[in-house]
């Protein structure tokens, strides 16, 4: 047993993988075929301070445990561990009950999310377009000019929050400020629960804003919709579609940019073409989704998963990278079968999957943002190797620190 299992207190599985410490954002597909090797479609795992988790891999294994809510239902005080829980346990935050749409479940969760999809359907996404052109306009405006840039940092991560500001129909100079208290809220470090009672704060004042003055936004749709949700509902649920709608999709965006810029497949496009856009974002989903692994799962019961006895209050931990990259689903696919190809898990499965059309809206924000990018700036390349550029340290998100480019400087804004 090691020394954070026996810290936390927890009977340790034989073998068991820690998924924790340094060294495992490198090469995550590495990881994932030893651990599959080594215990196939379902791994005993270590979490932060030694909690012990079950990791699913395997593409049906995950299937069917997305698929069977009654079985491996989502609220998370099923959980067995949290009288060994630490208050500063630094997975606290994706684990830990919140009273949103992403830990309801039965009747319940059919009803706020319901609500959250006729929510987004009511989106135009010929609208929607025009909004993140324009938003992405508007960054590239602020370094076209330089020559350089970074893309992540100035473009990449900024673009989503911005479009999702005007879904909402927050106030236009509330706008920067909500911008970057939603960025410190979603990071790791001290200033992030300020962070995030900031924008909670900022969310209550929206949606009292929108009881007087309704609008064509998100907050409005929910307010009024019939499913009858109360101001804290919606206040805690615009949080998890921002939350969701940001980190992923800005990652979405880099990673996507980043295979264009260096593989050779793509080269049509970065001369100004555009028919390589949309298999880039697809291979990216298959290869280097954002969401790689999601803490999701605790058996409601006693069952068996992948040859193991999974016992009730046990926490699953979706693997959603390994099992898009299952051998016994895919033995032969390369990276031209992903053109087309929308069977991935890379917004999970089921009834607690990114609610429809979400995924839909982000690829509309995503191809958006590479396409205006690739137009504004159809000789940028890397500034520095592919092998040098550095992953975030996370086996839960698959995104790069910084995406360094030069280009020709361009003087002439973008459209209006």
């Amino acid at each position: 047993m090691t020394e954070a299992a026996q810290t936390a207190g927890c009977p340790v599985p034989a073998g068991a993988v820690p998924l924790y410490g340094e060294g495992l954002s490198g090469d995550p597909a590495r990881l994932y075929r030893e651990m599959r090797s080594r215990h196939g479609a379902v791994v005993p795992i270590l979490l932060d301070g030694g909690f012990p988790a079950w990791f699913v891999i395997g593409y049906r294994e995950l299937h069917q445990v997305t698929s069977d809510p009654e079985l491996f239902p989502r609220d998370s005080r099923r959980w067995h561990a949290w009288d060994r829980v630490p208050d500063d346990w630094p997975l606290l935050p994706f684990v830990g009950y919140q009273p949103s749409v992403m830990f309801a479940e039965g009747p319940e969760h059919r009803r706020r999310a319901g609500a959250i999809s006729d929510a987004l359907l009511a989106i135009d996404q010929f609208e929607l377009r025009q909004v993140c052109e324009r938003l992405a306009d508007r960054l590239v405006d602020a370094f076209a000019g330089r020559g350089e840039a970074d893309l992540m940092a100035e473009y990449a991560a900024g673009l989503p929050l911005r479009v999702v500001a005007e879904l909402y129909g927050a106030p236009a100079d509330e706008v920067p400020a909500l911008v970057k208290d939603i960025a410190e809220s979603l990071d790791v470090h001290d200033g992030a629960i300020d962070a995030h009672r900031r924008v909670a704060e900022r969310m209550a004042r929206l949606v009292a804003a929108k009881h007087e003055r309704p609008g064509p936004d998100i907050p409005s749709r929910l307010l009024a919709h019939p499913a009858g949700l109360t101001d804290e509902e919606v206040v805690i649920d615009l949080l998890v579609v921002m939350a969701a709608a940001q980190q992923p999709t800005a990652n979405w965006i880099g990673n996507t940019l980043r295979l264009m810029l260096t593989d050779d497949r793509f080269a049509v496009s970065l001369s100004g073409g555009r028919r390589s856009v949309g298999q880039a974002l697809n291979e990216v989903l298959w290869e280097d989704t954002p969401t790689q692994n999601f803490i999701g799962r605790f058996a409601a019961r006693d069952t068996q998963l992948g040859g193991h006895r999974i016992k009730a209050g046990d926490m699953v931990v979706l693997g959603l990278a390994a099992a898009n990259n299952d051998p016994l689903v895919r033995p032969d696919f390369t990276a031209a079968d992903a053109d087309g190809n929308q069977a991935h898990m890379a917004f999970s499965h089921g009834e607690h999957a990114c609610p429809y059309p979400a995924p839909q809206l982000a690829e509309v924000i995503a191809r958006a943002a590479v396409e205006v990018l690739l137009d504004r700036l159809p000789d940028v390349v890397l500034s520095v190797p592919d092998e040098d550029l550095v992953w975030h340290p996370s086996v839960w998100m698959r995104g790069l620190t910084g995406l360094p480019v030069t280009f020709t400087p361009a003087y002439t804004p973008g459209p209006a």
